[in-house]
């Protein structure tokens, strides 16, 4: 007999309407029951989830679980989702670049052709070798016979991978990533107009009928062409290099990196004007219209959009809200957001990962650039850093170098693993994460990579094992925290990036949402790294105002 926390159920749901059908599954995938159609979809997985809890096995979260939010009284506690699954174990199998959507592996699977991914995978323009349905899936084939014959090949290619239970808690995750990505695009961030409005005209002063500059734009624009003696369009680099070159100043490009070194009053208005109008643009009025209507901010994440396990956005820059406009994300009233985020989580990372004693030890308090610096360099916390920075992502040459030296004497397990991952990558290679993710291979033949490209994926393979696996912790505690806050009934995760989160709870619960993110982070670190003394520790504020935070 099936028991609770084993059993799975797959789902399809009806493309014409408000139903689906369910499946439940044994422990191996093999199904435990006949298929069972229900006319109301959220009805039914609601009923299932109050009383079994099962794993919901189904082709893609981000495209069955956003219409079931607006009717489900309660949330699913687990899912297993075939296309963010079958993405890790290609990686994993070393097959790089094929489909992952259902009807792919399910070719896969029965030898057929396999169908291009939609869109999202780029292959839009690639030719489909047969009629396909959403889910790319032969015409006359039951999608619920799919998921299923999916997810028990699945299961077995888990357990065939070099570390099982690694790469089971990577597939649990990466989908408990995904629900907790669809559950914040519905409920949202906390927007308020009128702080967003306060901030914007404070920076760019009032909202310019149309689609005209603002304010300080335009007076940016003529303050510009004014210290370069000539009118000049100040988006235009192809009108500001000569324009810079006839007042003597001679410049490759008007990227902002560039300008911060040129001297001339002309550079110094430029990169204001280039920083105003980023903002305008990606965080103005018009993306509070599309993005934010209503008092929320509803991003839609792509969960494992970067190699790494990083998430992407579909638009919207929620992975890059500028720090002016925190003071728009405003608790409603009667709530408050609690801020988290992880200091120094990639050199923890290492430290956990290579087992070095030593960094260990460093990374064992409060902070590890200050502990390291006491260890091997004088007390010099910022060469302790601009060294372990170096050492993590390949610049090795200049005044990095000698303190290269002084890792490799004090640190060797740590500067060892990192240097091993580097020689991987640039003979060809591919490395892993902790919990099995694989890097993707150079887009050139390994024999055909010069020394300089050799190097450049030496420098993306040796940070690519610290980045994933650092990847790997912030879903973990997500995972967690969404089970410790759905206890609480109340909080609600409404942000995430990289290493940060925030809650949006009623103000009485906010100390208990504060301890859940504790304590997700510190199970997220047991999960992963076991008995490490390496700690990962949280800053945590509990604030009205994300600006409030920093």
């Amino acid at each position: 007999m099936t028991s609770p926390r084993s059993l799975s159920v797959a789902v399809v749901a009806d493309p014409l309407g408000t139903g689906g059908r369910l499946r439940a599954l044994r422990e191996d995938g093999t199904p435990a029951g006949p298929p069972e159609s229900v006319p109301d979809l959220a009805a039914a997985v609601a009923d299932r989830e109050r009383h079994q809890a099962p794993r919901w096995v189904w082709a893609a979260t981000d495209e069955i679980y956003p219409p079931l939010l607006e009717r489900l009284p309660v949330r699913p506690a687990r899912c297993h989702d075939l296309k963010l699954v079958e993405a890790l174990l290609l990686g994993s199998e070393e097959r790089f670049g094929l489909p992952r959507s259902l009807g792919a592996a399910w070719a896969r699977l029965r030898g057929l052709p396999v169908p291009a991914d939609a869109p999202e995978g780029g292959a839009d323009d690639q030719p489909v070798l047969f009629a396909a349905d959403r889910h790319h899936l032969p015409p006359g084939t039951d999608p619920l016979d799919a998921v299923i014959a999916v997810h028990t090949e699945q299961q077995r290619r888990i357990a065939l991978s070099e570390h099982p239970d690694r790469m089971r808690l990577l597939c649990a995750a990466e989908s408990a990533g995904a629900l907790a990505a669809a559950e914040m695009s519905h409920d949202g961030l906390p927007w308020s107009a009128a702080a967003h409005d306060e901030v914007l005209i404070g920076l760019l002063g009032p909202r310019p009928p149309g689609s005209t500059r603002p304010k300080v734009l335009s007076e940016l624009s003529t303050a510009v062409q004014e210290a370069l003696g000539r009118p000049v369009n100040p988006d235009s680099p192809a009108q500001l290099l000569p324009a810079f070159e006839r007042v003597g100043v001679h410049i490759t490009s008007t990227r902002s990196h560039v300008l911060r070194k040129v001297e001339h009053p002309a550079a110094g208005l430029l990169l204001r004007y280039k920083e105003l109008s980023r903002i305008h643009s990606a965080h103005g009025w018009a993306w509070r219209e599309h993005w934010a209507p209503a008092g929320r901010f509803r991003p839609e994440y792509v969960v494992g959009g970067v190699v790494s396990g990083r998430w992407a956005t579909r638009g919207g820059g929620a992975l890059q809200i500028p720090r002016q406009l925190r003071a728009a994300v405003v608790a409603d009233p009667g709530h408050r957001l609690v801020v988290a985020d992880a200091g120094q989580l990639e050199p923890r990372v290492l430290a956990a990962l290579s087992g070095d004693p030593g960094l260990a030890a460093a990374a064992a308090e409060g902070d590890l650039y200050a502990a390291l610096a006491r260890t091997a360099f004088g007390g010099d916390r910022a060469r302790a850093k601009l060294g372990l920075l170096g050492a993590m992502y390949g610049q090795t040459t200049g005044e990095v170098g000698p303190l290269l030296e002084v890792l490799r004497r004090r640190f060797p397990d740590a500067m060892g693993l990192v240097e091993s991952a580097a020689r991987t990558g640039e003979g060809g290679g591919v490395v892993r994460s902790h919990l099995g993710r694989t890097s993707p291979p150079p887009a050139a033949d390994r024999q055909d990579l010069s020394d300089a490209q050799a190097r450049a994926w030496g420098r993306f393979t040796r940070n690519f094992v610290i980045q994933a696996t650092a990847a790997e912790w912030a879903l973990a505690v997500l995972a967690s925290l969404r089970r410790r806050l759905a206890a609480l009934d109340g909080p609600r995760l409404v942000f995430f990036l990289h290493d940060e989160v925030i809650v949006h709870t009623p103000e009485d619960l906010a100390p208990e949402a504060g301890k859940a993110v504790a304590e997700a982070a510190d199970e997220a670190r047991r999960l992963l790294f076991g008995r490490t003394s390496v700690s990962f520790p949280l800053e945590t504020h509990i604030v009205r105002s994300y600006a409030e935070a920093k």
